[in-house]
């Protein structure tokens, strides 16, 4: 082969590899353009932030609303910013406190409702919000509806009373336990006490019922799972969770619950977590959160969180894709069906992610990986919003329901 021919060839080559990168690149674009257009149109509500757990824990100025600044730089996943980049149209706010601490449960649980409600009413952007019309007239104001939501059964200190209370502060959902078992409910990360709900625990779901604040069953043993689907009237979601087919991990959803969902009209809401969509990951990242939840038992919140930073900084976890998440999204849609769906990152309450999806400002790429898979604007407007709207809706129909009786 002579030298002209072959540089010929090589450039032809060069020229043909480059016009197929540059038609994927189109396609990437296009499809990434898309997601952002339907983005501008339909309602993204996420399940689940840990943006008011950040705030009171922030090293430079503990619990300090103002000084969080949501308009500038943060050192956690959410800001202004990035909320409006992501498209979030409705945030459920996650008013956590760990179980692990032992006492002073309601104490924590009000400052933490305090916290959320003092950070909603400072930026114009939020509106606060309790029902679904709220959510959709903040939309229409192009505003972030604000969602509140409770992390563990644990905070109502077994008194119905206290959840009535948290209910009139706007809490929509509790998360029936976190990662301790309480005294009426088994938690995913202990070996169960009580094969589930007890009889009080059942009583817990029909209150919620009758308030019409949806039972979030993200951190509960199989069990209860069962139980709760067995005892309540209206939907259940799972705030921050994924599918345990594809990542075999306590903290996500067994097929056997998927397939019940449909009847009961309950919606998965897949979480972003890297340990809970990738196996590699989990593999490192589980174990390490359950060594903290045994050091963290009965400790003060402040140690709790340097023994956190302690064993999470010394992780090496493998990198992992926006694929797997939309992998886990998929195999919720094969086995529950497109209505069932949701979406529910877990921002600001860990530290390791899918690349690309570090931060609020990441929906759209996932929209634009699930474009190219073949989803239709029909299901993505379910997968976005919808679906948990509609559990929602029907949860206060539930409510208003049983309070007719």
């Amino acid at each position: 082969m002579t030298i002209l021919r072959r540089t010929v060839l090589v450039a032809c080559g060069m020229l043909a590899f480059a016009a197929v990168n540059t038609v994927a690149h189109a396609d990437e674009d296009k499809a990434l353009t898309h997601a952002r257009q339907l983005l501008k149109k339909v309602i993204l509500v996420d399940g689940h932030n840990d943006l008011p757990w950040a705030i009171r824990t922030d090293k430079q100025a503990p619990g300090d609303v103002a000084a969080y600044d949501l308009n500038g730089a943060v050192p956690g996943q959410t800001d202004l910013k990035r909320l409006e980049q992501g498209s979030v149209g409705a945030q459920f706010w996650s008013v956590y406190i760990p179980g692990e601490i032992g006492t002073g449960f309601a104490r924590t649980q009000l400052e933490q409702i305090d916290i959320a409600r003092r950070m909603i009413e400072r930026y114009p952007k939020f509106r606060f919000a309790t029902t679904v019309e709220e959510v959709r007239a903040a939309h229409r104001e192009g505003r972030i509806a604000s969602l509140l939501g409770m992390e563990g059964g644990h905070a109502i200190e077994n008194s119905l009373g206290a959840l009535r209370a948290y209910y009139d502060l706007g809490v929509r959902y509790m998360t029936l336990t976190h990662n301790v078992n309480l005294d009426w409910a088994d938690s995913a990360a202990q070996p169960a006490r009580h094969g589930g709900l007890t009889r009080f625990g059942e009583e817990v779901v029909l209150e919620m019922n009758r308030l019409g604040m949806l039972i979030d069953l993200s951190h509960v043993s199989d069990g209860t799972m069962d139980d709760a689907l067995r005892v309540s009237k209206a939907p259940v979601i799972f705030s921050h969770s994924s599918a345990r087919a594809l990542c075999d991990v306590p903290r996500n959803v067994p097929d056997s619950i998927l397939k019940r969902l449909p009847e009961n009209g309950g919606v998965v809401m897949v979480t972003f977590v890297a340990g809970f969509i990738d196996p590699e990951v989990a593999k490192i990242q589980v174990p390490a959160m359950a060594e903290i939840g045994r050091r963290a038992q009965g400790k003060s919140v402040e140690e709790a969180n340097r023994i956190a930073e302690e064993v999470m900084g010394k992780l090496k976890l493998p990198k992992t894709s926006i694929a797997k998440v939309a992998d886990h999204i998929e195999h919720i849609r094969k086995v529950a069906g497109v209505k069932h769906i949701g979406l529910g990152g877990d921002y600001d309450g860990n530290s390791d992610w899918p690349v690309g999806m570090e931060d609020v400002s990441s929906y759209p790429l996932l929209f634009a990986e699930l474009i190219r898979r073949g989803w239709s604007d029909e299901d993505l407007t379910l997968l976005a919003g919808e679906n948990v709207l509609r559990a929602l809706a029907q949860a206060e129909d539930v409510s208003r329901r049983l309070n007719k009786k």
